[in-house]
């Protein structure tokens, strides 16, 4: 292997020539204490910058095996890690001429704790070095430019000095932060303790005792500082779990069933429902919400006009609509917000396991969600095409097991189907079931349920292969993301603003790679979508997310089914025949 020396000694050499000799220091080189990689070299200062990784071995990064001796542990690790050098990067790298040069950064993060590809843990192959693990670092450097020539000079200093300098100061467990680090993994493994432990309690979602879930604005996820109130459990749902790091823990417990949750404007309903609906992911040490937990198969529902729908079967919510259009296999290209909204609920359950639907009244179809007495007197319900949510929630957890925690300020008719009321006054929380049931007893609507006895059928698609194409001009594959919510896949912009779980932008990159692996591996036009995105997730399961790309990327961070299928849903392009 190529020695440190000899890297810096042909930096030198290059310098002042044009850019693309870059290439040339392509290859892997001996640290002493590491090996760098350089797996890919850009052509120009103002392209994607290069990808480099550091293998640090078990004896020099010492890191102790408690501390990834489980999944759960060693994704929290992976993550602490890669926060660690990114914190270390943006202390001692520097801008150092055009375009992106100087840059030495690891894939961007927020509060969630991901399963990334920027970091792993290596297991010694020996055995007095078994209770010890090295690291994998995967980050990008923007290499030096004057122009469009060479800074050699920068190029040593940077690759030669600084990197060493950051790997010391982030990947050696004796120059880390033990008690920071430890208490990173315990978090994270206590988070996913409680998830697994919902269920068999009877519940979706958990809220803890002392969280604190408002954010500083509506673009910085951050908790709140000032002002902002504790959460506390009303006692009549108030749960107890023992944590296998934090011990005995109390809070808030949202049965399985139709949960409604009432209350004033700005009381904090919909934050409460913001907390739920990400806490399918673990949070960072600090950010207020590390155990608010949910049920992994909670999506988040709302309508989304001017969406594209391919071929779903969003009868048991429209039917009869006029000029004779078939809702058994409904497409269009603008959808309205109730069609919209009926197509999110059923492309959840097509390839869910028994979701939790999360639904917000602000971000929802009214003429969706409800049909009073008055209105169903003067609108004849053989004139009305749409079935109201009303009529169908609890349809869907009886036939399907799907629990709905839904967000209702403005109808008291969903007192009527409801199981669990609660009530939201100034970020405190209130149990109003029995209260909400006196009431709609008192003040009976009268109207008339108009669901049926049965929720419906959900009929599986069989995507058509063709109709999900990533080429473009002259390459088979181009595919670019927007932070999170645009992709370009081939020549279609998929639009996923809608998609309020997706919370990072390397999910998106995965799930880009994941749709075009989909294609290639899967997709026969016998396969439903699924059947597919079921054989993905579990080569991913298996092989690692590694498996999406052709060489090692360091910018892919895990993602759901549910977000995999809502990319694919909402390609223009796509072609379906029901199965």
């Amino acid at each position: 292997m190529i020695k440190k020396e000899s890297l810096q000694r042909h930096l030198l050499q290059l310098d002042n020539r044009g850019y693309k000799a870059y290439k040339d220091i392509q290859g892997n080189y001996d640290f002493s204490e590491f090996t760098l990689i350089i797996d890919y070299v850009q052509g120009d200062p103002f392209a994607s910058p290069s990808k480099f990784r550091v293998i640090v071995p078990p004896n020099i990064a010492q890191i102790p095996r408690e501390l990834f001796n489980s999944r759960s542990r060693e994704i929290a690790l992976r993550d602490y890690l890669t926060r660690q050098f990114d914190r270390a990067a943006h202390s001692i790298s520097s801008k150092r001429g055009t375009g992106k040069s100087g840059m030495i950064a690891v894939t961007r993060f927020g509060q969630e704790v991901l399963e990334r590809t920027s970091a792993f843990i290596i297991s010694s192959n020996t055995s007095d070095m078994a209770d010890l693990g090295g690291v994998e670092l995967r980050f990008a450097v923007g290499l030096p430019a004057g122009g469009r020539s060479i800074l050699g000079r920068q190029a040593a200093e940077m690759l030669c000095e600084d990197i060493p300098q950051i790997v010391s100061n982030s990947l050696k467990y004796s120059h880390l932060n033990a008690a920071e680090c430890r208490r990173h993994v315990e978090t994270v493994e206590d988070a996913d303790w409680l998830r697994e432990q919902l269920a068999e309690k009877g519940l979706v979602a958990f809220v803890a005792d002392g969280s604190i879930l408002p954010r500083r604005t509506g673009v910085d996820e951050r908790p709140l500082l000032n002002n902002a109130v504790a959460f506390q459990s009303p006692p009549s749902l108030k749960v107890e779990f023992n944590c296998p790091n934090r011990g005995l823990i109390s809070g808030m417990g949202i049965p399985a069933g139709i949960t409604l949750v009432v209350g004033g404007g700005y009381h904090g309903k919909s934050t409460l429902l913001r907390a739920i609906e990400l806490g399918v992911y673990n949070r960072i040490p600090g950010d207020g919400r590390e155990f608010v937990v949910t049920n992994p198969a909670a999506v988040k529902i709302r309508a989304e006009d001017g969406r594209s729908v391919a071929g779903v079967d969003i009868s048991p919510f429209i039917n009869h609509l006029p000029q004779g259009r078939d809702t058994a296999q409904f497409y269009t290209e603008n959808a309205s917000g109730s069609t919209s909204q009926a197509a999110n609920i059923i492309e959840a359950l097509e390839v869910g396991r028994m979701p939790i639907l999360l639904v917000d009244e602000d971000t929802a179809a009214t003429n969706f969600m409800i049909r009073d007495r008055r209105m169903q007197e003067l609108i004849a319900k053989d004139k009305e095409p749409i079935t109201p949510f009303i009529d169908k929630v609890r349809e869907l957890y009886a036939d399907y097991g799907v629990s709905t925690i839904l967000i209702m300020g403005g109808s008291g008719d969903y007192f009527d189907v409801a199981d669990t009321v609660i009530s939201m006054d100034n970020f405190h929380a209130y149990n109003v079931t029995e209260k909400a049931k006196e009431i709609a007893k008192k003040y009976s609507t009268s109207r008339a349920a108009e669901g049926g006895e049965n929720f419906g059928e959900i009929t599986q698609r069989v995507p058509i292969p063709a109709s999900l194409d990533p080429s473009r001009g002259r390459r088979d594959v181009r595919v670019k993301v927007r932070d999170v919510d645009k992709l370009a896949f081939g020549t279609e912009d998929i639009d996923l603003g809608a998609v309020e779980q997706i919370v990072d932008s390397g999910q998106l990159r995965a799930i880009a790679a994941a749709m075009v692996y989909a294609k290639q591996q899967y997709m026969d036009g016998k396969r439903t979508l699924s059947e597919i995105i079921d054989l993905v997730m579990a080569d991913i399961d298996a092989e690692g997310m590694d498996i999406l790309s052709p060489f090692p990327e360091g910018d892919f961070a895990m993602f759901r089914r549910f977000e995999l299928a809502a990319a694919i849903n909402r390609l223009r392009s796509l072609s379906v025949v029901a199965k």
